[in-house]
């Protein structure tokens, strides 16, 4: 992976003030003849970065569950996948049905988890298992595609918050 980093950076080519020829990654001083530029333009690499994009998303698709007592954790976890303008989509864990599709995927019954493709679940939000899942599926890294601004899901039709549960007067019992 650090190869392919390093094979789309920009080279340059000057001769120096004593006839030197030079190859750096940096630009060349004002005071350099000769000058050129090797590699990948700006626009090459944004095209470059929305195609692998698109590749990594058809093969590994971005599903993060959630919940929407879910607070802090998964907010870092949408925040991370908006920095790197990837595609998700999310789904709310609040119901006997949506609890058990986690169960199936995840294994467990915690938010959030980030599946990548069928397989790869990541339970939980730490930023550098993320950024691992993602990378291992191709997908771009920060700043190689615009960030995304995708906002947390309203609350599913029919969710009551905790607290208004509990404030619920008990049903009456069956006769």
């Amino acid at each position: 992976m650090l190869l392919a980093a390093s094979a789309a950076a920009q080279v340059y080519r000057w001769i120096d003030e004593q006839g030197r020829v030079r190859y750096s990654d940096t630009p060349p001083p004002p005071t350099a003849k000769e000058k050129k530029r090797f590699g990948p333009t700006q626009q090459e690499r944004s095209r470059a970065a929305n195609k692998a994009l698109a590749g990594a998303a058809e093969k590994f698709p971005l599903t993060l569950y959630s919940s929407p007592t879910c607070t802090e954790a998964c907010t870092a976890a949408r925040a991370a996948l908006n920095k790197r303008g990837v595609p998700f989509r999310e789904v709310q864990v609040w119901d006997e049905e949506t609890n058990q599709e986690l169960k199936r995927v995840s294994g467990g019954n915690e938010v959030p988890v980030l599946m990548v493709g069928e397989r790869a679940a990541v339970k939980g939000f730490e930023q550098a298992q993320y950024d691992h899942a993602l990378d291992a599926a191709g997908y771009p890294k920060p700043g190689d595609v615009p960030s995304a601004s995708q906002d947390a899901p309203a609350a599913p039709e029919g969710y009551i918050p905790p607290k208004e549960r509990a404030e619920a007067p008990p049903a009456a019992p069956a006769k």
